[in-house]
């Protein structure tokens, strides 16, 4: 079954992105070095511990430039493997292959890295019944792979873009003069999710009164989370932000609340050290 993500397109992304770095002179090094009619044998493994995400991307880089490569996929996204462990099997024409090899390595470890760091927290909050939920602080282009990867990784996606929930925060507050009002101009335009950011207990009533669906408790300490779920009493979901850390989510989400967002899941993950490996057929 062919590869698809709502709102992505992979053949556009696979063509920008090779366009990007064969310029207008194409793989110089590959055309010079080379032989036209080369085979070459490539194995992609993980030198870490990682989560894998982005293998079928990686697989349409190589696809574009040599439609009859042989692929084996060795294991799948969302799986986690241990440091050596081989994730691709390839053989096919040596140029298509080295000239696709740097942005299909580039794509899977990106993603494995987010898909790898997303795992670390989903740990970290088991058993404590909340859900882990990525951002919007994404690289501008590639919010829809990066999500995919949290969600490899076991998070929740969070609002994909501006369109498909309201999220009220402080400069909306001001505009519109108060929590409340700004609440009831949403609900007003018909907007069915209205997310409601508060940083202070006494903004939960108005927020509640008004109408919003949902509210993100922003950069409380957990007894403040704690208080501000009990007077939440269950009437809608809660979310903990803002500053969360590996080593603070555990107490964060033992408040009660139902969701921590964490933006460094996509902002500042590290790349998975994966490599690849080619050897003349």
């Amino acid at each position: 079954m062919p590869f698809t993500l709502d709102h992505f397109d992979l053949a556009a992304f696979v063509r920008a992105t090779l366009a990007e770095d064969l310029g207008t002179a194409g793989d110089i090094t590959s055309a010079a070095v080379i032989p036209e009619d080369a085979i070459f044998d490539g194995v992609m493994d993980s030198r870490d511990a990682i989560t894998v995400a982005g293998l079928p991307i990686a697989e349409a880089f190589f696809r574009a430039l040599d439609p009859e490569v042989a692929i084996e996929r060795l294991v799948e996204d969302g799986q986690r493997v241990a440091p050596g462990t081989d994730l691709l099997r390839l053989r096919g024409r040596a140029r298509a292959m080295l000239t696709a090899e740097r942005s299909a390595l580039n794509t899977v470890q990106h993603l494995s890295g987010i898909a790898t760091l997303t795992r670390a927290y989903v740990d970290a909050i088991a058993g404590t019944g909340a859900t882990l939920l990525d951002t919007r602080k994404t690289i501008p282009g590639l919010r829809v792979l990066e999500k995919y990867a949290t969600r490899m990784g076991g998070a929740q996606n969070h609002r994909m873009g501006l369109w498909d929930a309201a999220m009220i925060k402080d400069n909306h507050v001001g505009v519109a003069g108060s929590i409340g009002e700004a609440v009831r101009r949403a609900v007003a335009a018909g907007i069915a999710r209205v997310i409601v950011e508060v940083d202070r207990l006494d903004q939960i009533a108005p927020a509640l009164d008004a109408g919003a669906t949902h509210l993100l408790l922003d950069n409380m300490d957990p007894p403040t989370l704690g208080a501000a779920v009990a007077l939440v009493a269950g009437r809608v979901p809660t979310e903990a932000s803002g500053g969360v850390r590996l080593d603070t989510i555990r107490a964060i989400a033992a408040s009660g609340v139902t969701y921590v967002s964490v933006g460094r899941l996509t902002q500042s993950a590290p790349a998975a050290d994966i490599g690849l490996d080619f050897a003349a057929a």
